[in-house]
């Protein structure tokens, strides 16, 4: 380990769920990273050894409740507990710790958008107002100043990588956006659910969220904002039988003159010097596959049989980039770090 590094010391409060333990996994070789206290309620007491077996070979503590933590002793927090759970939790810690937190409490900048699709009014609206949402390479700055970064979905983020620069130039209308998602079967949690068990999800596939999923209004504020105007759009995602990954199909109508070739180019230059983002060849599809177990987004344009219309493909892991991946990129920028820092993980393939 580099002795130059400034060790941080990190809480991860939720570590028994799958976003904890895919923490746990990239923060092991990441030199800055010091992991101090492991929380979880349901398994407080138990080694993480014993929670999860492949992560038996670290030295790390015991899983503690969180009224357990001592703050003093804590420079940064990766929360992943459930949505909901979140908001009076980060709202009682020190003003000194820094956060990032991977569930949606503070994904939504307006409090009544959050009470509509939430259910409930938002409990730290004065934190809600502070937080930064961070998709990372559209929001560099933001995330470098901050204190509260909101860690977008995976949804949210394999369809607005694609999707941002091609509304921010003009190229396609925002009128007319249709979004059809897959996801692995992780991507609803460790919690035991009737839906979820093998029997349920295997050798099948089905839409869930249909028409109102809490994800739809999340990348609708950011299109809108990189749009000027309102942006509505349509969203069906989709439980596959499969651990993890995240395959996204969306339909666009192309503005003015534009083609697929057109879109394609403004993408691989947008993305030419990000680390994390691949623009593939023409013609080239994307794989779940390929991306699997890294913190990397594939990309790939297609010419519709439609007029006018083309359509965008993007993939990721959504345990990584979609979830733990990105909330420790967005801790590297935090912290002044490089920003690939521990997450050089090329892709585990097959």
């Amino acid at each position: 380990m580099p002795e130059s590094v400034d060790q941080i010391r990190i809480a991860i409060l939720g570590a028994s769920g799958y976003t904890g333990a895919e923490l746990v996994r990239m923060l092991a070789r990441h030199p800055a990273a010091d992991v101090r206290v492991l929380t979880a309620e349901r398994q407080a007491g138990k080694p993480l050894a014993e929670v999860f077996p492949h992560l038996a070979y670290l030295n790390l503590p015991n899983l503690v409740k969180i009224e357990q933590v001592d703050w003093s002793e804590i420079d940064f927090v990766f929360c992943g507990l459930p949505h909901g759970t979140t908001q009076e939790i980060i709202r009682a810690l020190p003003h000194t710790v820094k956060i990032v937190d991977l569930s949606a409490d503070f994904r939504l900048s307006d409090p009544a958008s959050y009470a509509q699709w939430y259910g409930h009014e938002h409990a730290a609206v004065e934190l809600q107002r502070e937080a930064v949402y961070g998709l990372t390479e559209f929001n560099r700055q933001g995330v470098r100043s901050a204190r509260l970064v909101a860690n977008p979905g995976c949804y949210p983020t394999a369809t607005l990588i694609p999707l941002l620069p091609l509304v921010l130039d003009g190229l396609i209308q925002t009128d007319d956006i249709i979004v059809d998602a897959k996801s692995g079967v992780s991507g609803a949690g460790r919690d035991a659910k009737q839906a979820n068990l093998f029997c349920e999800v295997s050798e099948g596939m089905h839409a869930y969220g249909v028409g109102h999923h809490r994800h739809m209004p999340e990348m609708e504020q950011e299109l809108s904002i990189a749009a000027g105007v309102p942006v509505t759009m349509a969203f069906t995602p989709h439980l596959i039988p499969m651990n993890r990954g995240e395959f996204i199909t969306t339909y666009v109508k192309l503005a003015g003159k534009n083609g697929p070739d057109d879109l394609r180019a403004a993408l691989a230059a947008r993305f030419e010097n990000e680390p994390f983002v691949q623009v593939l060849p023409a013609g080239v599809v994307p794989h779940t596959k390929h991306v699997r177990g890294s913190n990397q987004v594939h990309i790939s344009v297609f010419k519709d049989r439609l007029q006018g219309r083309a359509i965008v493909l993007s993939v990721l892991d959504n345990l990584v980039k979609g979830a733990s991946g990105q909330a420790i990129q967005n801790f590297n920028v935090m912290n002044g770090l490089i920003e690939t820092m521990g997450l050089e993980q090329a892709p585990m393939f097959p």
